[in-house]
């Protein structure tokens, strides 16, 4: 009786994914970025209107859209099927690598940066939630364990 081979998975093709994109929701794109940029080193990539910007951190692009303008909804903002709106919030987040996490906590709380948890010690970590100007929530993460560090030398992947 023979065996299906081991290498009939599929073929894989192009370059693997090296960027992820998050979209956020936001009230005021101008506040969102300043948040970004001054408080989490967040890079500005485009803003060619008030209704939209592209910021980037290593490997991750946030995407943020205000979802309704003058003209009224538009573009990746724009209303359901059923005609519900988008709106910031919720608990879907991505996390941010830090060195030291209590030091960060107490540069972002001397800034006014708003935090919908205390610090938290995991398994693998520590984290806490900081919400974005819109109310979206980002999580800063310190790793206790090696593997639970986001960004690893190639060699130990």
């Amino acid at each position: 009786m023979s065996r299906p081979s081991q290498s009939s998975a599929p073929e894989k093709r192009g370059s693997p994914m090296t960027t992820v994109s998050v979209r956020y929701i936001v009230n005021d794109i101008d506040a969102a970025i300043d948040f970004y940029t001054t408080r989490l080193k967040f890079e500005l990539q485009m803003h060619p209107n008030d209704l939209f910007a592209m910021l980037g951190n290593g490997d991750l692009r946030l995407v943020l859209v205000k979802p309704v303008g003058p003209d009224g909804p538009a573009g990746g903002g724009a209303p359901m099927p059923d005609g519900a709106m988008q709106e910031p919030g919720g608990w879907n987040r991505f996390s941010v690598e830090v060195p030291d996490l209590p030091a960060t906590v107490a540069e972002l709380r001397s800034k006014g940066v708003r935090f919908r948890n205390e610090l938290v010690t995991g398994v693998g970590g520590r984290q806490i939630i900081i919400e974005d100007p819109s109310g979206n929530p980002v999580e800063l993460f310190e790793p206790i364990l090696p593997e639970a560090r986001l960004s690893r030398p190639a060699s130990s992947q």
